[in-house]
């Protein structure tokens, strides 16, 4: 579904590169935990696949069209394509659940209708199940900053399957959450790629959460990839040689 052929992503103020030559392929029914330390260039990876980041190199083959360098209307349809789900939820706090999720839609309709608010009942009918999906259905009309964290983040969800999308996006969805409703995050994370059968790639912190949840697991490291595989095998010295240069004890001794 998503090639990526030597991805090389250099910002002007840098000396070093975001992401350095990455390459590899990813597949519907893929659910892809991206790890590395602050910096390691997981948010532009993420932002490449969608087209909020243009590539300095390579390529980005997406159904097989090289989306590398699109212009804004052509990566306005890959995008819709592409649910996305932000850290800071990225939600309009003064608008209901209801009104918030509509907007996942707007991809797909006109600049017209979307300025007057127009849905057809089909449109108000799937913002509802997807609402619903994510159990929020007796807070449909609830203005978003009433909801706590959890809450705004099932919203988030809602939004970026209100697209129909074939692959899902998280940057660090859960990263302001508290361990428990992370949990609750990717559990509804997981429900949600299974039924849809879709491609998902998060990136992500904590490495219990990947092992548990993911069926492939990304490295990261100054840009490059140093790790592609499953949760089995990251192993401790994978996880030292991803978040520290320095020899340290396995993560679930230190209680990481």
């Amino acid at each position: 579904m998503i090639q990526v052929k030597n991805l090389t992503v250099r910002y002007p103020d840098m000396k070093t590169e975001a992401l350095a030559d990455v390459s590899l392929s990813l597949e519907k029914g893929d659910f892809v935990c991206v790890l590395g330390k602050s910096g390691a260039g997981k948010s532009t990876f993420i932002r490449c696949l969608n087209g909020l980041q243009k590539p300095t190199g390579g390529e980005i083959h997406f159904d097989g069209q090289d989306i590398s360098f699109h212009n804004e209307e052509q990566l306005r349809k890959v995008r819709r394509q592409t649910g996305m789900i932000f850290q800071h939820f990225s939600l309009i706090p003064r608008l209901s659940v209801m009104q918030n999720v509509l907007t996942g839609m707007f991809g797909y309709r006109s600049s017209f209708k979307n300025l007057i608010g127009w849905f057809t009942a089909e449109e108000l009918a799937l913002a509802k199940k997807v609402i619903e999906d994510v159990g929020l259905s007796e807070m449909a009309y609830r203005k978003v900053e009433q909801l706590s964290g959890g809450q705004k983040q099932r919203v988030g969800i809602a939004r970026a399957l209100a697209q129909q999308p074939k692959v899902l996006l998280g940057d660090e969805p859960v990263a302001s959450l508290d361990p428990g409703t992370s949990n609750h995050i990717f559990t509804l994370l997981t429900e949600m790629h299974e039924r849809l059968n879709l491609l998902t790639i998060i990136n992500v912190h904590d490495i219990e959460l990947a092992k548990r949840y993911a069926t492939r697991i990304l490295a990261l490291k100054d840009g490059k990839l140093i790790f592609d595989g499953p949760p089995e095998k990251f192993s401790d010295s994978q996880y030292r040689e991803t978040y520290t240069s320095e020899p340290q004890t396995a993560y679930f001794d230190a209680g990481i």
